[in-house]
């Protein structure tokens, strides 16, 4: 499949690592088309890895992952072409946080939206699925670093299609074994409001690597 990746921080870059190692073309996306990170990490990766512009990277993909910074994910997407966004699934693993600051962080939306509804009311014709936000990038690939995989992760979006094709990503390809979907994508509210837990247990642990498992 071809990935586009917008966002060459340390989540682009493992998620595009695991993608091209699992034989997926993945195009990482950034600003500009020289981006230092993005050229270094095509040519780390190898075959199946290239760099360009988000517009480039939104091009390319057959699926979307968006990896930017929560504050600026809606000016990256909309550099993009309309018509490359319309009908793909769009993966939303960022979260809109306020470190203006310092740590901890606050939320930039109030409780009644959400960055994954934000996104999914710009782009109508986008296929928003809010995924992996809850864990440290090390996690989102690899579960099984941390209690043998027994732990959860969460999904959620409109499209019951496209939150088939992230679950059968997420089981099949990542090794997830607890993949909740919550429902609509107003439920990504409740995921992205998390982080107001989860950057107080990191700061706690001083690790980020822990998660949260659904016991039922």
């Amino acid at each position: 499949m071809k990935i586009g990746i917008l966002g060459s921080g340390v989540v682009g870059q493992t998620l595009g690592t695991k993608l091209a190692s699992l034989g997926h073309s993945v195009k990482m996306g950034s600003r500009t088309p020289a981006n230092a990170e993005a050229s270094a990490w095509a040519k780390k990766t190898g075959e199946g890895a290239s760099h360009g512009t988000f517009a480039d990277a939104a091009h390319h993909g057959e699926m979307l992952f968006n990896c930017t910074l929560g504050e600026a994910s809606l000016e990256a997407l909309r550099s993009a072409k309309a018509s490359d966004l319309v009908g793909k699934i769009l993966v939303d693993v960022s979260n809109a946080l306020d470190f203006s600051k310092g740590m901890p962080p606050a939320l930039l939306l109030p409780s009644t939206d959400s960055l994954a509804e934000q996104i999914q009311r710009a782009f109508p014709e986008a296929r928003v699925v809010k995924a992996l936000n809850t864990v440290a990038a090390p996690l989102m690939v690899d579960p099984g670093r941390l209690q043998k995989g027994a732990h959860s992760i969460f999904i959620c979006g409109n499209d019951p299609t496209a939150k088939k094709a992230v679950q059968e990503l997420l089981e099949v390809g990542f090794g997830w074994k607890d993949v909740v979907d919550l429902g609509d994508v107003s439920m990504a509210r409740g995921t992205e409001a998390y982080l107001l837990l989860w950057t107080r247990l990191y700061m706690k642990f001083q690790n980020p690597e822990f998660n949260i498992r659904i016991v039922r």
